[in-house]
């Protein structure tokens, strides 16, 4: 018999430590998991889930005002954004509880508590203590907050009316998605940024496409390389002072990222090293300093991105008790931002292929089919990269309806070393936008 309680403790209850107990539980091993909030993590409470039903929400006023051109006449349209705030609960708290049914389900022990290590081995839960042979520590992270009466994307899904003016700080994929989210539902919002272009990180021409596209939404780009500051007015107003200029919003908003939720688990003080951003160090098995603690997902400040945080999880059990050592590479992994036109990627930006090869680009822009009775003035971009010395796709990139979608298709083909001829080689599917990746020429 093991001189430890479990197999497995999880700390965390997100998608990654939720995957992670789930598959080393079916491997057979005793597994218990500690949650102190509610079940889903991130993805599921406060940030992929409910911010792409609200997304959905939003995107309803841009169909409104198309069909139009389709010949619909449709009555002045209001919307009821606490039905909306209502309706999204439902179904959070409708998946929450299906995380931890299906735990349950899998044979892991379950439990509502805050956990944290006392020893490199054993787990206090509020007074209780589990001996572990392995802990995964899957805590997420938390939202960066200014000094000031900024709110956070945690603290978005919750405000009990849509404020007429909003501010927001971060051009990066929360602020970005908010901004058109707030702006389809009816309010007036500012983004503010350091850059000229927001979506640091992402290929040139991308970053161009998203900014107009933001201004195009009536949303209002300011850059700064300065302090941007926030205070509250008498009356319940908010001044925001960046560029040189004030702004006088209802609400403001920072979603300038978020860092790895760490303080108070112990980690430091059972010998697991930090970075100075207070991440998990670990390596490509997810194995930190302390080689019987492990951790994934955003704790980890790898990939902050939920269908990689799955991955890790769902590798780590496997490692462990299902006798398939997993290594993860992070290479290749597709990503979205769900903006108005949405954008998503795979494989390399145009400036670091052409570091380590010799490109050849493909581009086109062109106004979809779905807005020529419309008359909507927005394009599509996609951008195919290629290495000249064999031919093989380096990275895709696109801008326009459904970008998500059909990136998620490419990537297959990218992740197994498809060539620009057999893209030339595949039939177009018409008439489509996807259509266009197989016809650049």
């Amino acid at each position: 018999m093991s001189r430890f309680d479990v197999d497995l403790f999880v700390i965390g209850g997100g998608s990654g430590g939720v995957r992670a107990a789930r598959v080393a539980a079916e491997h057979g091993a005793r597994v218990a998991i500690a949650e102190a909030y509610r079940w889903g993590g991130t993805c599921v409470i406060r940030g992929c889930v409910p911010k792409k039903l609200l997304v959905f929400a939003s995107e309803v006023s841009r169909a409104l005002d198309d069909a139009r051109g389709h010949g619909w006449t449709i009555d002045a349209a209001t919307h009821d954004w606490p039905a909306l705030i209502a309706a999204k609960d439902k179904e959070i708290a409708r998946l929450s509880h299906a995380y931890a049914e299906r735990l349950r389900k899998a044979g892991a022990e379950v439990i509502a508590s805050r956990a944290r290590l006392v020893d490199p081995h054993t787990v206090d839960l509020d007074g209780r203590t589990v001996t572990a042979a392995h802990i995964l520590i899957a805590t997420g992270g938390v939202p960066k907050r200014p000094v000031g009466p900024w709110i956070t994307s945690d603290d978005a899904f919750h405000i009990p009316a849509l404020p007429q003016r909003i501010a927001i700080l971060g051009g990066g994929y929360i602020g970005v998605e908010f901004a058109h989210i707030f702006a389809g539902l009816g309010a007036k919002v500012t983004l503010i940024h350091r850059d000229s272009h927001v979506l640091r990180g992402f290929d040139p021409d991308v970053r161009e496409v998203a900014t107009k596209g933001l201004e195009a939404h009536g949303i209002d780009v300011v850059a700064t390389n300065g302090e941007v500051a926030a205070h509250s007015l008498h009356g319940g107003g908010i001044r925001v002072a960046a560029a040189g200029a004030e702004l006088d919003v209802d609400l403001a908003m920072a979603s300038i990222g978020r860092a790895p939720a760490t303080h108070g688990l112990g980690l430091a003080e059972v010998g697991v090293e930090l970075d100075a951003r207070g991440a998990v160090c670990v390596d490509e098995y997810s194995r930190s300093s302390v080689p019987h603690i492990l951790a994934v997902g955003d704790v980890t400040g790898r990939v902050a991105l939920t269908p990689v945080a799955i991955r890790e999880g769902h590798a780590v059990a496997d490692t462990l008790f299902g006798g398939r050592p997993t290594a993860i590479r992070h290479h290749l992994i597709p990503t979205a931002v769900f903006a108005q036109p949405a954008i998503a990627a795979v494989g390399m930006t145009e400036p670091a292929a052409v570091v380590a090869h010799d490109v050849h680009v493909f581009r086109a822009k062109f106004r979809p089919m779905r807005y020529a009775l419309s008359g909507r003035d927005e394009q599509v971009l996609i951008k195919v990269i290629v290495d000249r010395a064999n031919d093989r796709v380096l990275g895709v990139h696109m801008v326009g309806p459904d970008a998500p979608e059909i990136i998620q298709a490419i990537a297959v083909a990218v992740t197994m070393g498809a060539t620009k001829a057999d893209l030339d080689r595949t039939f177009a599917l018409h008439p489509t936008t996807a259509e266009e990746l197989v016809l650049l020429r």
